[in-house]
């Protein structure tokens, strides 16, 4: 499960990024980030090895 949370944190920001690059999708793209972020920052602080 916890793969999983890094696997669609990962695609998250090549998301954010490919939206930055195409700049096409606007505000969507930044809240895939944040979310990713998000995601992120949970696993961090539930204290859980890092990949």
């Amino acid at each position: 499960m916890g793969n999983l949370l890094y696997i669609i944190a990962v695609l998250l920001v090549i998301g954010w990024l490919i939206g930055v690059i195409g700049y096409s999708a606007g505000g969507l793209i930044h809240i895939l980030l944040v979310i990713a972020a998000v995601v992120i920052l949970l696993r961090i602080i539930s204290g859980k090895k890092p990949v």
